[in-house]
């Protein structure tokens, strides 16, 4: 389990103001996109629009897709290109990883936002920023990495408070505006040649002989199933039958529900990365105060590493690969399969990236009363998954 959840007590992680520390990290951003993940060109499509609203002097919120771990860096070069360094919410963990990491993060525009709660204090450091700065506020509306470059998962409603509260405390010109971006990666190198010895590495430790001459596509399948079955096994006692992704539900609901049952006293969201954050919070909160033992925590923490099963497997969209096997399809696939398996995810290039820069909707600072749902998101809704690349809304 990737360490994105902590038992310490949250401590806010607030902007850094400072001009030339943020200048001087744009400028190091594409060397490291080549270094860290193989992404040798970031192609922005649609700038003027940005440098439009700047022009206005309009708040900007800027909310992309967020489908690989590349993405914030790659959203603060389309903002050097727009001439301006960018404000970026992140999740707590990124400044827990080491005092470095928190240092660089900082200063590249990052503030912390605590997933397992009601941070306050992150939002309103971003309605401060979109109402008072000259600067972008990045907010990736869908909360999660997807691994999905052709879906678009849920939005969360934060987006949409963070904009409309600034909306009523800006003051002057301008409007709030959101500007839609849509990142799209494509694998420029041999796939076969690429995935073919990840997927040696992964049939190894299945204690498979590996079978690089086997069509990639079915290799793919093979894996994914052999992988669902350990994981049946062990949560059911036996392989399940039937339709594969119903069988994904199927375990799915299968870990959460006694879940729920314990801590919320039923199912009380729609999708599966809601469900997982409010389970979280109520596992977490007496963890955080210090008021459990040891052999409660240990069974708090199984809980825990549960759900991260559950929500990553909540990222296998549904005929994903078979009903268009692309490069970057099978590739994604392939990188999910490493990552759920050893909680890392090789490098794969040369890869580039087009952001997409949509247009620009203002934000009002009344939600319209009696709206089955809320307008920023329905138009986010709309928006990203037109622009290039992004199909599916899950």
């Amino acid at each position: 389990m990737h360490s994105v959840i902590s038992e310490k007590p949250y401590q806010f992680v607030p902007p850094y103001f400072g001009k030339i520390f943020p200048w001087f990290l744009q400028q190091l951003a594409p060397w490291q996109l080549r270094r860290s993940y193989g992404i040798d060109r970031v192609e922005v499509s649609g700038i003027e629009k940005l440098k439009q609203s700047f022009k206005n002097g309009d708040s900007v919120l800027v909310t992309p897709n967020h489908c690989r771990p590349a993405d914030p860096l790659v959203i603060s070069e389309v903002c050097r290109q727009a001439g301006r360094p960018p404000f970026i919410m992140a999740s707590w963990h990124v400044f827990l990883q080491s005092r470095l990491q928190s240092f660089i993060a900082r200063r590249a525009g990052a503030f912390s936002v605590y997933r397992e709660g009601l941070d306050r204090q992150a939002l309103q450091a971003g309605v401060d920023i979109l109402a008072t700065t000259n600067r972008p506020l990045v907010v990736f509306p869908e909360g999660v990495i997807s691994r999905t470059n052709d879906r678009l998962l849920s939005l969360m409603e934060g987006t949409s408070f963070i904009a409309r509260s600034a909306a009523k405390k800006k003051k002057g010109t301008g409007r709030v505006v959101v500007h839609p971006i849509g990142l799209r990666y494509q694998f420029e190198g041999d796939i076969e040649a690429s995935l073919n010895a990840t997927l040696d590495s992964i049939e190894q430790r299945l204690s498979w002989r590996p079978r690089p001459n086997t069509d990639l596509t079915t290799r793919i399948y093979r894996v994914g199933e052999a992988l669902l079955w350990l994981k049946e096994i062990e949560y059911f006692g036996e392989p399940q039958t039937g339709e594969i992704f119903d069988r994904l539900e199927k375990l799915i609901n299968r870990i959460i529900d006694p879940l729920e049952q314990e801590w919320r006293a039923g199912r009380t969201e729609k999708n599966t990365v809601a469900r997982v954050k409010q389970l979280r919070i109520a596992i977490l909160k007496d963890m955080v105060a210090g008021e459990v033992d040891d052999s409660e925590r240990d069974r708090r923490w199984g809980q825990l590493a549960d759900l991260y099963l559950a929500q990553q497997l909540s990222h296998y969209a549904p005929h994903y690969v078979s009903s268009n096997p692309t490069k970057e399809r099978l590739l994604e696939t392939v990188e999910r399969f490493e990552e759920d398996l050893t909680d890392h995810s090789r490098i794969h290039r040369p890869m580039s990236v087009v952001a997409d820069v949509g247009a620009a909707f203002a934000v009002s600072a009344k939600r319209v009363s009696g709206a089955s749902e809320d307008p920023v998101l329905a138009q986010l809704a709309t928006q990203l998954p037109a622009l290039p690349g992004i199909n599916d809304q899950a």
